[in-house]
C-alpha cells in the first residue's frame, strides 16, 4: 500500500520540475529582452515582469551594495538557485519515492 504515497511524491517532484524550468526559461527570457531596451508597454513585456518579478526582487534585495555594479546580476543567481532546486529537491523527492515504492 506504500505505493499511493510514492506515486503522490513522485507527481509533486514532476510537477515542480516542470515548473522551475518553466521559470528558468521566463528568467532567460526576461533577461534576454532586458538587453534590447524593451517597451514596457508590450504585453509579453509586462508578463515577463510580472512573471518573475516575484523571484528576482527578494534576491536583489538581499544582495549587498557592493555587488550593485551597474547590471543586474539576480536573474544569474536565480538560475544557479533553480538548479540546485532540481538537483537537490526534485531528485531527492524521485529517490523518496523510490524508496517507497520498494518498500
Amino acid at each position: 500500500m506504500m505505493f499511493i504515497p510514492a506515486n503522490l511524491i513522485s507527481a509533486v517532484a514532476q510537477i515542480l520540475d516542470i515548473l522551475l524550468t518553466i521559470i528558468y526559461w521566463l528568467v532567460l527570457v526576461r533577461a534576454l529582452v532586458s538587453w534590447v531596451n524593451p517597451d514596457p508597454y508590450n504585453l509579453i513585456v509586462q508578463f515577463l515582469n510580472k512573471a518573475t518579478e516575484p523571484i528576482l526582487a527578494p534576491i536583489r534585495r538581499l544582495l549587498p551594495l557592493s555587488f550593485r555594479f551597474g547590471i543586474d546580476i539576480s536573474p544569474i543567481i536565480a538560475f544557479f538557485l533553480i538548479m540546485f532546486l532540481k538537483s537537490f529537491l526534485v531528485r531527492s523527492f524521485f529517490d523518496l519515492s523510490m524508496r517507497l515504492r520498494l518498500g
